[in-house]
Parts: structure tokens; sequence; C-alpha cells
């Protein structure tokens, strides 16, 4: 049985190829996340506007006999900086905040308790959403798998990123 995840950190371009090389991730696909309930299947430009709540976000499928939730926020932390709010790399806006959002209540302990030790590590608050998923519409196919398609594309993650998280393994 699988598991899923929602997290936003920045860009989803090279979010989902990183949470891809994963071990015991099962299956990816980029989209918007807990935005105006009112404005159902936004598009990339609407979402660009900075005017319709969403967060770029990646829905993360997971095998949790081969990797599990805290090892996969372990991970997450690696990628964002928890305390810039509404920007990671160059893109700003609200549209590339951080966010954890999750679909099972079971899962809010484990969020809780992960953010907390993160915290503990910086000297101002982190500024990560932790929120049940309000509402997720996919992103345009041309998006999905997006740095796959095409290599040179823009990334906001460094490249050493992507070889950690080819050689990940959960302890």
């Amino acid at each position: 049985m699988t598991r899923e995840i929602y997290l936003a950190g920045g860009c989803f371009w090279g979010f989902e190829r990183f949470f891809k090389l994963i071990e015991g991730v099962v299956a990816t696909e980029v989209g918007y996340a807990n935005g105006d309930p009112s404005l159902a299947e936004p598009s990339y430009q609407q979402v660009c506007t900075d005017t319709t709540g969403y967060a770029e976000a990646v829905h993360i499928t997971y095998d949790p006999a081969v990797v599990g939730l805290e090892f996969l926020l372990d991970m997450y932390f690696l990628a964002i900086d928890p305390t810039s709010l509404n920007k990671q790399g160059e893109d700003e806006g609200t549209q590339y905040r951080t966010g954890i959002y999750y679909v099972e209540p079971d899962d809010l302990p484990l969020i809780t308790s992960r953010v907390a030790r993160e915290e503990a590590k910086y000297y101002k608050p982190l500024v990560v959403e932790v929120l049940p998923l309000r509402n997720f519409y996919r992103a345009e196919d041309y998006h999905q798998n997006y740095l796959e398609k095409n290599p040179d594309g823009y990334c906001h993650l460094p490249v050493a990123l992507f070889e950690l998280a080819r050689t990940a393994r959960q302890k």
C-alpha cells in the first residue's frame, strides 16, 4: 500500500526531479496546491499572477515499506530554505512558498515533530506551512517531468542535490 504527501518548495520543476530520484518514491506529479477554492483548475499563467493563493507543489506517492515520511521530510529540508518567505532561489511570490500538505491526519504528529526539530536549528522562525491538503490541480502536461524533457532547463536547486537524492537511502 502506498502513501502520499504534497510538498511545496519553490519552482516545482527541480523539486519533482529531486523527489523522483529517491528510492521508494513510486510516482510524482506537479501541480497547484491549497489555493483559492473558487478557482478550480488554475492555469500556470493564472498561478504566476501571485493572486490565486496556489503554491507550486509536488504530489509524491511513496512506498512506506521502502521510504518513510520522516526521511522524505529530512530530504525536503535539505532542498529548501525554510526561513525564506515566498522565495526559493530566484523565484519570488506566494506560489513559491514552502509547505507540507498532508492527506492523512495521522501524519500530522510526525510532521509537527520534524518541523520543530528543524526550527531548533535556526535563530528565526520557519515559514513552512503545515496544513491539510485542501485542493490540488495537476499542472499542464509540459510541466510534468520538465527537467527530464529539458535537461538544460531552469532549476533553482544545486546539481549536487540530485546526486544526493539518487544515492540517499533510509537507514
